[in-house]
């Protein structure tokens, strides 16, 4: 096997889900059944289990991006539009993609409260697959995703995606859990993971196993250096890590030139 197909948690036929080894077409069709659970407390889910830190690892995420006004950016797997949003603020004209529909609803609908200014961008949202994205090459000005690569089916396909449809001098940004580099804290954060998770889950969301499966997809994800390594090996240079809480959290960067 290469090295994206060992990164990318394939076993013969088969890849994960969680701590489960399924078939590519099982885990799409669980995946897109966690985020149907899910879709219309997601957002209320994420300032509980992140205490509320989600929303300034997001501004800094933008921050990075550095949107500008006009540009055209595609927001993979950014159904509800957390992203989007900041992004269109500053002027850039955003497509919001997501496998999800249900997600997508959620984001549209969010959409059609906000204020918006003459300066604000375009939001367009879409369905689309990560891995077979239905654009043009060389269309974007810049490609992000957030909390969302980790369950794509095949990581290096989704990368290779990113790349094609970038144009030259585009630039790639993902936000995506990690493994904390902290000792004291990585033991401690085990403990929340297994535990509060699924708990708080349950009583917020009525659904304890998508959050447990959600914990459990972290842990199989690649550590930061060997995910730099996958978007090296898809096209991509100057590629960074940045971590944030010793890495529980961490925004990779690169270029297309």
């Amino acid at each position: 096997m290469s090295e994206n197909t060992q990164k990318d948690d394939r076993s013969g036929d088969t890849v994960s889900f969680g701590y489960e080894n399924v078939t590519p077409e099982e885990k799409t069709r669980r995946v897109g059944e966690v985020f149907t659970s899910v879709a219309k407390k997601y957002d209320i889910m994420n300032d509980a289990m992140s205490i509320g830190m989600h929303r300034g690892w997001k501004d800094k995420f933008v921050r990075r991006v550095k949107p500008q006004p006009g540009e055209a950016i595609l927001d993979m797997a950014g159904g509800t539009g957390d992203i989007a949003f900041r992004m269109a603020d500053r002027g850039a004209n955003i497509t919001v993609a997501d496998i999800n529909q249900d997600m997508l609803d959620v984001g549209a609908e969010r959409a059609m409260e906000r204020e918006q200014s003459e300066e604000t961008g375009s939001l367009v949202f879409t369905c689309q697959n990560a891995e077979t994205v239905a654009f043009a090459s060389n269309s974007f000005d810049a490609y992000t995703i957030v909390f969302g690569i980790r369950n794509v089916t095949f990581k290096d396909k989704a990368l290779a995606e990113a790349y094609r449809v970038l144009r030259p001098g585009g630039r790639f940004y993902c936000m995506e859990f990690s493994t904390t580099q902290w000792s004291g804290f990585r033991e401690i954060y085990d403990v929340y993971s297994d535990q509060l998770l699924p708990r708080m889950g349950e009583a917020i969301a009525g659904d304890a196993d998508s959050y447990r499966y959600l914990v459990e997809s972290i842990r199989k994800f690649p550590k930061m250096a060997e995910f730099e390594a996958m978007i090296r090996a898809a096209g991509f240079v100057n590629t960074k890590v940045e971590p944030i809480l010793g890495g529980a959290v961490a925004i990779h960067s690169g270029w297309k030139i």
